[in-house]
């Protein structure tokens, strides 16, 4: 058994928040920055700008109206909105009246609607026009929910009902709300069964938010941030939600997370989370657009440098030189392009990303360091900005302890473990041990340097048929890193060999077909020889870096697109295994026939 702590401990970071509640962090925030931006939104005329002052008068006035609709302390509030400005003083405003507020996901069918918001319990919903039709298909069945608010274009939506409400007093709302409250659900992804609600507290969400501005070395005030990922998510409640209401950045909204590559270069945050695949993406046209000439020069310099700040040392001065003038020809107008050019911590999470696009970013000068964290822990327990170390996922955050048992189970105890799952006390009991250690289900292992590396889920481990342990997200990571490949999937349990089902990437294929003036859709270049060609080239060089029992034999290239919250991904676009193999099957069984 190993264990490895920050040095600064978890009674430190608890001291540090005492008596903290999301209220009252905002209520200093709106204090400190009054009439400066806090939130901004892309409108058909241009932008439209809301200042701490404007968010806090809707989000207090958002508190009378629940309480006119009777909403009492401890009571479920549900959010099915879109990455819009009016989020943040609904929520905010929610808390404001002593309630539990929480976000569903997008995408839900009426089916899920009706379990989320049933389990939950909720008595009020906020939903976006666009998905009120899915709410009121299921209402008639649930029996707790008394109110359902329209947020956009309408009749008696939101924006018109709290003009006719006086606010309530900020600090009045503040002093009422404890930091042991409820304050969300976090619902899992429910690839295992019916999805659980996470309870995490005030105290577990304030303690959480202390560590996380420690990590990241910066001052936030002011700064621009993007939101886009949905804030069913834990990274994108604390990183775009609560972070801000705590720090003061200003936070713009992308409603459609299909337009974030069309929102960095107007937005320029400069703190930015991702998911591996935003990042692959970028990387995958980057390499593409530059010259192959001096991508390899930009990044061997690039690469020197890093490793130099690494180690802690000054990188020679020549180096640094001939870096400099390529960054100003090449990288820093490609950085702009991108919206890049102002980023000053970047951060990568929600499922395991290749080395080689953490390398990528750092050596053309963004500075990308790899997170680890579950919902149950709020979000996060490792990461490591200063000096990250590709393929980790760094140490651990203040006031967190990690343990790693024999078997390589990850556990972690701190102030941001939660407080069990709502209304399921033996699943609560299946990952919440006596002593408050919270169990991953992830295998990790520690280098000697205490960096620690994810190895891949638990229960996910592939043992092959000759009886040898192999981990399909770390092979599945590389095979990403193949520019025409958009997603894999490693197959091999119970088998004698590994395979792979792969789908092309529809904007690495589309230029791809534009340069060899090759007509036809994903599934026609599917079936071309050239792209099976310069897949098995890939496979190739990824099978040179694997042993001989992880490398893959055979592989398919799928016609399809596999699209975010569907079958086989969830919304943050990690694999749902379970999915692919029962959407697949025969796919699959082929590539093992004789």
């Amino acid at each position: 058994m190993t264990e490895l702590r920050h040095e600064r401990t978890d009674e430190a970071v608890l001291a540090a928040v005492e008596g903290q509640t999301i209220p009252r962090l905002f209520a200093e925030t709106v204090k400190r920055f009054g009439d400066q931006p806090a939130l901004r939104a892309k409108t058909a005329d241009g932008w439209a700008e809301w200042t701490w002052d404007d968010y806090a008068e809707r989000a207090t006035r958002t508190a009378a109206l629940l309480a006119d609709r009777g909403v009492q302390r401890g009571d479920r509030v549900a959010l099915m909105l879109r990455n819009r400005i009016e989020f943040h003083p609904i929520d905010m405003g929610a808390y404001l009246a002593g309630a539990t507020a929480f976000s569903v996901y997008n995408s839900s069918s009426p089916e899920q609607i009706e379990y989320l918001l049933g389990h939950s319990e909720a008595v009020i919903a906020f939903v976006d026009a666009d998905f009120a039709k899915s709410v009121d298909e299921v209402r008639d069945r649930l029996p707790h929910l008394r109110d359902v608010i329209v947020v956009g274009e309408g009749i008696d939506t939101w924006a018109d009902l709290i003009e006719g409400v006086g606010p309530v007093s900020l600090a009045a709302a503040v002093d009422a709300v404890e930091p042991t409250d409820l304050a969300t659900f976090i619902y899992t992804s429910g690839t295992t069964g019916p999805p659980k609600a996470v309870m995490l507290t005030h105290r577990n969400i304030c303690w959480l938010l202390e560590s996380l501005t420690e990590v990241m070395g910066m001052e936030l005030a002011q700064r621009r941030m993007l939101s886009y990922l949905p804030m069913a998510h834990v990274a994108e409640r604390i990183f775009t939600h609560y972070l801000p209401a705590r720090e003061g950045a200003v936070v713009t909204p992308c409603p459609d997370p299909a337009a974030v590559a069309a929102y960095l270069p107007d937005v320029r945050p400069e703190a930015f989370f991702g998911p591996p695949r935003i990042f692959e993406k970028m990387r995958a046209a980057l390499m593409t657009a530059l010259p192959a000439d001096v991508l390899d020069k930009g990044l061997d310099l690039g690469r020197q440098l890093f490793e130099a700040k690494v180690r802690g040392e000054q990188a020679p001065a020549e180096v640094q030189a001939a870096f400099d003038q390529l960054d100003a020809a090449v990288f820093g107008p490609v950085r702009a392009k991108v919206g890049f050019d102002a980023c000053q911590v970047a951060f990568t999470g929600a499922a395991p990303p290749p080395q080689e696009v953490i390398e990528f970013f750092n050596f053309i000068g963004v500075p990308l360091a790899e997170v680890y964290g579950l919902s149950e822990d709020t979000g996060l327990m490792t990461s490591e900005v200063r000096a990250p170390r590709p393929g980790s996922v760094g140490k651990p955050i203040p006031g967190c302890t990690v343990r790693l048992l024999d078997d390589g189970e990850i556990l972690c105890r701190g102030g941001h473990v939660f407080s069990g799952y709502f209304k399921d006390p033996e699943k609560t009991a299946e990952v919440l041990d006596a002593e408050g250690w919270l169990h991953s289900g992830d295998i990790g292992v520690v280098d000697d340097d205490g960096y620690i590396r994810i190895v891949d889920r638990k229960k996910e481990l592939i043992i092959t048929a000759g009886g040898k342990n192999i981990s399909p997200a770390n092979i599945e990571a590389a095979l990403k890193t193949i520019p025409l490949v958009g997603q894999a999937c490693v197959i091999g349990d119970k088998r004698h060999y590994i395979t792979a089902l792969v789908t092309l990437d529809p904007d690495v294929a589309a230029a791809w077909a534009a340069q060899r003036d090759v007509d036809g859709g994903l599934a026609a270049l599917a079936e071309h020889p050239e792209v099976r060609a310069e897949i098995e080239h890939g496979v190739a060089s990824v099978n040179e870096r694997l042993s001989n029992v992880e490398r893959v034999k055979k592989f398919t290239i799928l016609a399809d697109e596999w699209m975010p919250d569907s079958v086989v991904l969830t919304p943050t676009m990690k694999l749902k295994r379970r999915g692919v193999l029962e959407q697949y099957g025969p796919v699959i069984d082929s590539l093992y026939a004789e």
